[in-house]
């Protein structure tokens, strides 16, 4: 058994786990954090895919004893009961998703992406949204709310900076 300790969503969190132990599955099982979804356990739908230290990684691929002492942002992490973070209401306000397993590693990917570059072009964002797999609905709305985002963020951005 291995002890870890990794903040996850701001609050550091301690956990004894085989070494075998996947994020995805601490997150899970240890914290009961069932945001993050097993699809495929291989890597390659993204709907595990989780912030650590701001980079979107696949859960199941990465060991949790890999990410201790490390912080990792889940589709907890972005919102409260009180407020949504505004890429969930953007997919929720074009119905980006139908059942919705997809959407939480469709919303942290995003997030990264925009963490890293506020003005995407729409290939970019079809890119970094490459390894995230939906079977249920095409991509167009996913592409449609995160570009959403980014032009409510510009216009904040210039009503700021022409005040």
């Amino acid at each position: 058994m291995h002890h870890i300790e990794v903040t996850i969503n701001g609050v550091l969190r301690r956990a004894e786990v085989p070494p075998e132990t996947t994020l995805l599955s601490a997150l899970r099982d240890s914290w009961g954090l069932t945001g993050s979804k097993l699809g495929c356990d291989v890597g390659d739908c993204g709907a595990c895919t989780v912030l650590v230290d701001g980079l979107s990684v696949n859960a199941c691929l990465l060991l949790a004893v890999q990410a201790d002492g490390r912080e990792v942002v889940t589709i907890e992490g972005l919102s409260g009961f009180e407020y949504l973070h505004p890429l969930q209401a953007a997919f929720e306000r074009l119905s980006s998703y139908q059942c919705g397993f997809c959407a939480p590693g469709m919303i942290i990917s995003a997030k990264a992406l925009l963490d890293e570059n506020p003005a995407p072009t729409e290939l970019e964002i079809r890119e970094a949204l490459a390894g995230n797999l939906c079977r249920c609905t095409g991509y167009t709305k996913v592409v449609d709310a995160i570009t959403e985002v980014c032009r409510d963020h510009a216009n904040a951005v210039g009503v700021e900076e022409s005040a």
